[in-house]
């Protein structure tokens, strides 16, 4: 899922310097799972303004709403009554969600609360690390479900690159050598003939963000 964290409240409060009457707007999916932006993470960042701007002798009131999906204009269109009652939107959820907001609603200035970070899974708990980057062609199936665009610091697609020592990666210490992960992986599946196929150079301009935006069209769902 979508990790992120919460930017500093210094910073937010520079964003709301003019503002009087503001919408602090969570989602109920990716932020909430790593406790950036959930329902709890906008009382308490809501009461933390208030106080703040009260300190600094500038009330601010700060209302609260967290739908399930800010990414989704359908949910997105949930928060138009409250819109319509602010000078400003502070959005909690992810970068995604942001410009959902700021799509839907054109006229109201709408403000990143969360710095987005990348795709992970829960390690432990508190603890979450990067498992996909999203490049767009998919190769785990030849790479037991280990990725190496994620994982790998230089981005090796075909074997280790000869830096690594006892299993960890030479440009992060404390990082495991993806390869190493991989070789473990297929040698436990019975697979490593895998290791033996030789995956082609990515052309990342076509097959990545570096070719511009993205998008996915399904005929059979557009209305």
């Amino acid at each position: 899922m979508i990790k992120a964290e919460q930017k500093p409240l210094e910073e937010i409060l520079l964003y709301l310097k003019s503002y009087d009457r503001i919408l602090l707007s969570g989602c109920g999916a990716c932020v909430t799972v790593c406790q950036a932006g959930g329902e709890k993470e906008v009382g308490l960042l809501a009461s933390a303004l208030r106080m703040a701007r009260m300190k600094m002798g500038t009330p601010l009131e700060a209302l609260e709403a967290t739908p399930a999906r800010q990414c989704e204009p359908e949910f997105a269109a949930e928060l138009s009554e409250t819109v319509e009652k602010v000078e400003a939107v502070l959005s909690v959820a992810c970068g995604v969600g942001v410009q959902t907001l700021a799509r839907h609603f054109p006229k109201t200035p709408v403000f990143p609360g969360v710095n987005t970070t990348f795709l992970g899974e829960t390690v432990t708990h508190g603890v979450w690390e990067e498992r996909c980057q999203a490049c767009g062609n998919c190769i785990l199936e030849r790479t037991g479900g280990v990725c190496p665009v994620a994982r790998c610091a230089k981005q090796l697609f075909n074997g280790p690159c000869g830096g690594s020592s006892k299993g960890k990666c030479e440009i992060k210490r404390e990082a495991d050598c993806a390869w190493q992960l991989i070789y473990d992986r297929l040698n436990g599946l019975g697979q490593l003939y895998r290791m033996e196929e030789i995956i082609p150079a990515r052309r990342w301009g076509v097959e990545s963000r570096d070719s511009g935006l993205r998008r996915i069209v399904r005929e059979d769902l557009k209305v």
